[in-house]
């Protein structure tokens, strides 16, 4: 899942972009006329059955969990852990059985990157350990630095800089802001109790879908929000320019030693490109860390730390890299049409990325594995794709729509020069590639390691009799519920912008928002073995059930009726 920022606006436009603006104000091409769909489903129940059995009774699941997050470990886009991750996918995808397991390189990331060590110690007034982690792509300090710490707070604007010149040099700075710890926060494990699925079934009047992190942010403010993204790249500069050592930036979220560290911690949206890479090294420590600091240089007690931050570079133009594997199709008439399931592989490097994403990789290699050992004859081609760079912007499955599936124009207006492409305003114009035609559905799972409790619809009314059908002989696992309403951003999005049928999962929350997304504690310990066993069982059902009904799933129409020749007025005539 994409980050949060902290500056401003940011902070609904980073952490779930959404396809608001096309789902409720659609525009732009006709799409393809389906076939007129069945009014009941022909659902295969002893398969039903084979593939609980097989799910429930020789799961690999966890076998996957323990390789990938415990050997392999954190997974950012272009490191050497990555290209692990793909190659282990890849060869685990060709043992089970599947066809045509190959990576599919994307197109050229940026700076290849690692963490190796980061240790920050307060040595005085008193001698303490703080949590900290390196910024993904910090240069590292070649070694222990010992130096007095000076608080700077947020610089907005270069005017800023004046105050601190000439004041900074040997230093290391905190900067910003010490944040409020809630003294009394909430449980952080929470789950979503049949009251609160009834609410997520009803479609809200207001459109307000801010509970699925889904924003209607106008392109302005993401032109603004970006802007101040930037200005951290010359904040950066301007502290290498006065001899600052190094950086201490704080967490943007968490507390209790739960530590968040990612795309919003970092000095700049795009350090990981060699034209931007960071000059002053930098680490971000816990909120309960940075806050005694914090309080000690208010009060001018002087404080210096032992700070070592160990990142290595390992290359400048790394190839970004998508996992592909397939169980063919048979039907004649229907092996060319495509079910596609994914979730993104890389994470970033607090933890070991076993919620954010890696549980939807792993949930979708064992939903494959289960059908895969079920020998299964699917009458249409399913496919896996483990996307890498979704953290920084759905970077692998928009360059494979892009590839295969369609162009989609982006809007090349002035204010939206500075805006990543995930997040550029759609014109509507889409420009068909060869799959497009042929890809039926994709299915996406990015919101953690819980089990699965429904379907978001994406506004698709027609899928809705569909799935409600699907889940039925589910319902004694969980699964409920199916919502009209769209889900947050992940890599589903572009082929939901382009009118594919293109689905997130409802799952039980658990603590993936409060705990684990991009922080130190996204680990094994946070994944239920139950609960992933239930989803992967899921996510096989509906891979089946798609890849074997007669029809393709029905898609959105986007576009608009054409107005009439000659309105009608609003208003009455005066008489």
């Amino acid at each position: 899942m994409m980050p949060s920022s902290l500056f401003g606006l940011t902070a609904t436009v980073m952490l779930c972009v959404s396809t608001f603006a096309a789902q409720i104000n659609p525009h732009g091409f006709a799409p393809r006329t389906d076939a007129v769909q069945p009014e009941r489903e022909a659902l295969d129940l002893t398969m039903y059955g084979r593939i609980r059995d097989e799910g429930f009774s020789h799961s690999r699941i966890m076998d996957y969990a323990v390789a990938l997050f415990d050997d392999i470990g954190s997974r950012l886009t272009g490191s050497p852990n990555m290209a692990r991750a793909n190659a282990w996918t890849r060869d685990q995808l060709r043992a089970m059985g599947c066809a045509n397991a190959h990576l599919e390189s994307w197109g050229e990331f940026g700076m290849g990157w690692r963490q190796i060590a980061t240790s920050v110690d307060m040595a005085s007034p008193d001698t303490a350990v703080f949590i900290g982690q390196a910024t993904p792509w910090s240069p590292p300090t070649h070694g222990q630095i010992h130096a007095d710490v000076i608080a700077v707070p947020l610089l907005t604007n270069e005017k800023d800089f004046i105050a601190w010149q000439g004041k900074l040099s040997g230093k290391i700075v905190l900067y910003g802001k010490a944040p409020a710890i809630e003294p009394d926060p909430k449980p952080l494990l929470q789950h979503y109790d049949p009251t609160e699925l009834n609410r997520i079934s009803q479609f809200p009047l207001d459109l307000n879908f801010t509970e699925q992190h889904v924003y209607n942010v106008p392109p302005k403010a993401y032109a603004n929000a970006f802007e101040q993204i930037a200005f951290k790249e010359k904040v950066t500069k301007f502290f290498a320019e006065q001899g600052v050592v190094a950086l201490l930036v704080s967490s943007y979220a968490g507390d209790g030693g739960i530590m968040r560290d990612d795309n919003n911690e970092a000095m700049g949206q795009y350090v990981y490109l060699p034209d931007h890479r960071q000059p002053v090294p930098s680490a971000v420590i816990a909120n309960e860390g940075f806050g005694r600091i914090s309080r000690l240089l208010e009060h001018r007690v002087p404080v210096a730390l032992d700070l070592n931050i160990n990142t290595q570079f390992t290359g400048d133009h790394e190839q970004g890299y998508n996992t592909i594997a397939e169980i063919p199709g048979t039907d004649p008439k229907l092996k060319d049409q495509v079910v596609m399931v994914g979730g993104h592989l890389d994470s970033w490097i607090a933890g070991t990325g076993a919620t954010d994403d890696g549980a939807g990789a792993i949930i979708a290699m064992e939903a494959m594995r289960i059908l895969a050992a079920l020998h299964v004859h699917p009458r249409r081609t399913i496919r896996i794709a483990l996307w890498s760079g979704e953290e920084q912007g759905d970077m692998g499955s928009l360059a494979y729509f892009e590839q295969h599936i369609a162009h989609v124009e982006l809007s090349n207006a002035p204010e939206q020069a500075g805006v990543p492409a995930f997040l550029r305003e759609r014109t509507g114009v889409v420009t068909p590639k060869a799959d497009f035609e042929k890809l039926s559905a994709y299915f996406n799972i990015d919101n953690g390691g819980g089990k699965v409790l429904g379907v978001y619809a994406e506004g698709n009314t027609a899928i809705v009799p569909i799935f409600e059908q699907w889940i039925a002989p589910l319902k004694d696992l969980g699964v409920t519920t199916i919502t009209l309403r769209p889900s947050g951003s992940s890599d589903q999005d572009s082929f939901e912008d382009a009118g594919i049928p293109a689905f997130q999962f409802i799952q039980d929350p658990r603590d993936y928002g409060t705990r684990s997304v991009h922080t130190n504690q996204d680990t094994y310990e946070r994944l239920s073995p139950d609960d992933l066993k239930q989803a992967a069982i899921v996510e096989a059902v509906f891979l089946y059930n798609a890849a074997m009904r007669d029809q393709m799933l029905p898609r959105k129409g986007l576009l608009p009726p054409a107005p009439s020749p000659n309105p009608a007025p609003l208003m009455p005539d005066a008489k």
